[in-house]
């Protein structure tokens, strides 16, 4: 099993790699296009901005590598900008993203403190199989600024309050995108990775 991680010179790299070993795996952290093809299943860290993360996925010319991943159905966790850069815009520096879903990433309102720092809940329906064994309104850790507001909310598979309801889990097909860091949060965290190998791989 080819588990890769994709490498945009940010991300917690580590925490990452060091969760998926802990669920039997042996993830293999690259930039470049002609390995990613060779996965069997693609972690997209997340940590930074989006313009800096973007400007990195088109220097290492691996931004077209994930949308052909994705769409040849590769099975793909967007972790934080990993599902905020699938978006069409961002407000977090006036950018298109890769277009993979219709929507936009909007700032956090200021009626609350940003950015969004520490655990949270998660309301799922536990229909989808990246929650399995995993009790609703479970505790994430989580960390950012920006949030997405996908246009087809039928494909939101899990919300978080913070000020108002916001789409903290995505998925559609082979793609998932969560807003939180499951290599963060725990036990709960790791059962996301192990979700993720084992239902979609």
């Amino acid at each position: 099993m080819k588990i890769h991680i994709v490498d945009y010179d940010s991300g917690n790299l580590e925490s990452i790699r060091n969760a998926i070993k802990k669920i039997g795996c042996t993830p293999i952290t690259t930039n470049k296009p002609d390995e990613l093809l060779k996965a069997n299943a693609v972690i997209f860290p997340g940590q930074g901005s989006f313009p800096a993360a973007l400007d990195k996925l088109k220097q290492s010319n691996i931004n077209e590598t994930i949308i052909n991943l994705i769409n040849d159905g590769v099975p793909f966790l967007g972790i934080c900008l990993g599902l905020q850069l699938m978006f069409e815009f961002s407000e977090e520096g006036n950018l298109e993203g890769l277009g993979l879903i219709n929507g936009t990433v909007k700032k956090i309102s200021d009626i609350v403190k940003v950015p969004h720092i520490g655990w949270n809940s998660v309301k799922f329906d536990n229909s989808h199989k990246i929650f399995d064994d995993i009790p609703n309104n479970s505790y994430f850790y989580f960390l950012h600024s920006y949030y997405v507001k996908p246009i087809k909310f039928e494909h939101i598979i899990g919300q978080t309050n913070y000020g108002s309801n916001f789409c903290s889990a995505y998925a559609f097909n082979n793609y998932i995108g969560v807003q939180f860091h499951p290599e963060k949060s725990g036990e709960l965290g790791l059962k996301i990775f192990d979700n993720f190998i084992n239902k979609f791989t």
